[in-house]
């Protein structure tokens, strides 16, 4: 189980708006490598942190509306992922993560026996990096002037 939680100077459904647009993510999330739609509510997503592996991961959302936004996960990961989005004191969001998920990849469920610690370390550094990516995007205009 993973767990984070982090204040973001931007009202929620921004912040909701942001998180539920997968294709989006590579341009925001640097760990995300890629994303391909495969349906109105499955993607395909290609992400890689401090380690020298890519996880392939299937992605079928279950829940698009905040509070909750859930996707369920299959291919290197199976489990299901969280963000909690809430309504701040002033205006800005509470987010939090919930990721309970089992590795099930070709070489993740070794590492997993004996790199716990590893595994986290990669983990908390995808975040870190995400969070920083996110509220960079979170800074940016809603959409870009015509021109």
């Amino acid at each position: 189980m993973f767990e984070g939680s982090w204040l973001l100077a931007a009202p929620p459904a921004r912040v909701a708006a942001v998180l539920v647009d997968l294709a989006d993510y590579p341009t925001w999330w640097p760990e995300v490598r890629a994303v391909a739609s495969l349906g109105p509510d499955d993607a395909q997503a290609l992400c890689r942190s401090r380690l020298p592996y890519t996880l392939d991961l299937r992605l079928h959302a279950e829940s698009r509306t905040a509070p909750e936004l859930r996707v369920s996960v299959d291919g290197d990961l199976r489990g299901e992922v969280a963000w909690w989005v809430e309504e701040g004191r002033h205006g800005d969001t509470r987010l939090r993560l919930d990721q309970e998920v089992e590795v099930t990849g070709r070489l993740l469920p070794a590492l997993a026996a004996v790199g716990g610690p590893v595994l986290r370390w990669n983990h908390d550094a995808m975040m870190r990096s995400g969070v920083a990516g996110l509220r960079r995007r979170l800074r940016e205009p809603d959409e870009a002037p015509a021109g």
